[in-house]
């Protein structure tokens, strides 16, 4: 019986090459799911034979916390270097979305304290 192995779902495309490369170099048989034309199914990686399961998570757990210290060195390495990016500079790369974003927030605030605080008043 098949068994999911890897949800792909919001995976970066990156990654899922490295992960399928890597289950093809140590023969693990697998298929892949998409998430179909309205994007309603679940895009995943299946493992055919179970046999291989243990085998198959261990490879990707071992991937994945590489893919993570990678990931943190290079951000602690922004951060020294003064390069990483905050909260500002998104803002800074699109200031109307951003924008709309904040004026989201405060309506949402507003209506529902304002509500509350007319009740308290009475």
């Amino acid at each position: 019986m098949a068994k999911q192995l890897f949800k792909l779902r919001n995976v970066p495309d990156d990654e899922a090459h490295e992960v399928r490369t890597l289950l093809a170099e140590h023969d693990i048989d697998t298929y892949e799911t998409t998430s179909g034309f309205w994007g309603t199914a679940a895009p995943a990686i299946w493992l055919r034979d179970e046999a291989q399961l243990e085998t198959a998570k261990k490879l990707i757990d071992s991937y994945q916390q590489k893919r993570s210290a990678t990931a943190r060195s290079r951000y602690e390495q922004q951060c020294r270097e003064g390069t990483a990016r905050s909260i500002l500079d998104i803002a800074k790369e699109n200031p109307s979305k951003y924008g709309l974003y904040v004026l989201g927030v405060l309506a949402v605030l507003y209506f529902s304290f304002v509500p509350l605080l007319n009740f308290l008043s009475k």
